[in-house]
């Protein structure tokens, strides 16, 4: 470990006993763990704002009362890792879902608090090949429609009445982003949810990210 690492991962450490932060002292753990620049990525300061302005938002949209929540494409679980440490939201459990199945540890680490607490679990799966099964769910979010080249027979599988938390974005030179839209109108016409509880448009340096929240 060079000294620079150790130094961060030393801040870290002071900041959980000075905030006598659960939050921080996992993020510490799991960077320590697992040194994957990946990581870094997911927490970095535009993921942490758009997940900030989705948590905002669906607290605003719904009051915090969310029950069963299933986030797909997942990742490193960072989006359920933020809204169980949020004392706003009265949440039963989190199951966070993503294809790549080397994000488990990972996940399960930066979540260890939850995992603990039988709050938080990971699933590896296919988002194209899950059973969607009626009132399973009181809440599924998929923040990676940019990543859906057919994301219609995806919403096709969600059952009519769920609530549905939906980003993309106009962010079109990545590998991956398959499915990029222009405006948040043209977004609405791939996902038309049949009640609207939030849309709206966060500009960021190089993109901007749109988001619905609402029922199928």
């Amino acid at each position: 470990m060079s000294n620079q690492v150790a130094m961060y991962l030393d801040i870290l450490k002071g900041l959980a006993v000075h905030f006598d932060s659960r939050l921080i002292t996992d993020i510490r753990e799991t960077s320590l763990q697992y040194p994957d620049i990946r990581l870094g990525h997911a927490l970095n300061h535009n993921q942490s704002v758009s997940k900030k302005w989705l948590i905002d938002s669906l607290f605003e949209s719904t009051g915090g009362k969310l029950g069963r929540v299933c986030i797909l494409g997942g990742w490193y679980g960072v989006l359920g890792f933020k809204l169980l440490h949020d004392p706003r939201f009265d949440i039963e459990h989190v199951t966070s879902v993503d294809i790549d199945i080397t994000c488990k540890e990972v996940a399960l680490s930066l979540n260890r608090t939850h995992v603990d607490a039988s709050n938080f679990s990971f699933i590896a799966a296919d988002m194209y090949e899950m059973e969607f099964v009626r009132d399973e769910y009181d809440l599924i979010v998929n923040t990676s429609c940019e990543h859906l080249e057919t994301i219609g027979k995806w919403f096709e599988r969600i059952p009519t009445g769920t609530l549905l938390t939906l980003q993309s974005n106009n962010y079109f030179g990545i590998d991956g982003h398959v499915n990029c839209v222009e405006t948040l109108d043209q977004f609405k016409q791939q996902v038309p949810l049949e009640d609207v509880l939030f849309e709206g448009e966060l500009e960021l340096k190089k993109y901007t990210r749109f988001m619905l929240i609402g029922r199928r």
